[in-house]
């Protein structure tokens, strides 16, 4: 059984007992969270949502709230002598799949 499901513009699919990372959400690590944008969903059969599944719910337990490690980005142009580096940390939280509800 998994879901196809969107949250923060992005896509993803999970199964229950899966732990997931997500764009940073609000809320305490512990605190429930339900993704209602739900795109398609498999028990035993497939069923796609037009757009979305009618009445589908994933839900899920934060498990934390962190930032990605950090990456360098670095613009450069030769003979110019122009040269800019810049960081980036991405902020994400963990959540835990609970269940897969369908009506």
């Amino acid at each position: 059984m998994y879901a196809i499901f969107r949250t923060g513009g992005k896509e993803y699919k999970a199964s229950p007992g899966e732990v997931v990372r997500v764009e940073r959400l609000p809320g305490e690590p512990g605190a429930g969270v339900e993704f209602n944008h739900v795109l398609a969903v498999r028990k035993q059969n497939l069923t796609l949502g037009t757009p979305l599944v009618e009445s589908a719910k994933v839900k899920g337990v934060i498990l934390r709230n962190d930032r990605a490690p950090r990456i360098r980005v670095l613009k450069y142009k030769r003979k110019k002598q122009y040269r800019r580096t810049t960081g980036h940390r991405q902020a994400f939280t963990e959540v835990l799949i609970k269940d897969i509800v369908t009506a």
